[in-house]
């Protein structure tokens, strides 16, 4: 092997495939009135920022590097997020190029006296992998194994 060529099991882009499942990541925080508008509900950047941090965090499992954010697809804000509500947000990698990831976000919003969790807000992020010099690197492949995984993909191409 030549000096500076990656091999299986290395992080410096020749590692073996990461799952989709090891992106996926979950987060829930209680919408406070700092984050409200005059009408008590999230403000939209407020959502958009949990939307890039989501990303980042799955993006960065699945890399297992620094990333960057290339862009954010058209968000759609489905219905509103009330004060006090339950925010959780879903991220994931579906899908994958040579330095980039494609990620997934899906924001929900609970009433906890109701126990419903209804969809808020999504949009489709593009993430780009960093070394510790701040260039690009090539991330590794994606595997895509279980029934669950290919469903959330499928569905994350579908939205698109």
């Amino acid at each position: 092997m030549v000096s500076g060529e990656a091999s299986a099991g290395t992080d410096d882009g020749g590692a073996e495939a990461v799952s989709l499942a090891a992106s996926y990541t979950e987060t829930s925080e209680v919408l406070m009135p700092d984050a409200t508008n005059n009408l008590g509900r999230a403000l939209g950047g407020w959502v958009l920022e949990r939307m890039d941090v989501g990303g980042v965090i799955a993006a960065r499992r699945f890399a297992r590097s620094q990333v960057v954010t290339a862009s954010i697809d058209r968000v759609d804000f489905h219905a509103p997020i009330d004060l006090g509500d339950v925010v959780v947000l879903a991220a994931y990698v579906y899908d994958v190029g040579e330095t980039s990831m494609r990620v997934r976000v899906d924001v929900h919003a609970e009433r906890p006296s109701e126990g419903v969790r209804r969809e808020t807000a999504s949009s489709h992020l593009t993430f780009v992998a960093i070394d510790e010099d701040e260039q690009v690197r090539p991330v590794p492949e994606l595997a895509v194994e279980t029934k669950r995984e290919r469903d959330l993909r499928r569905c994350a191409r579908e939205a698109e």
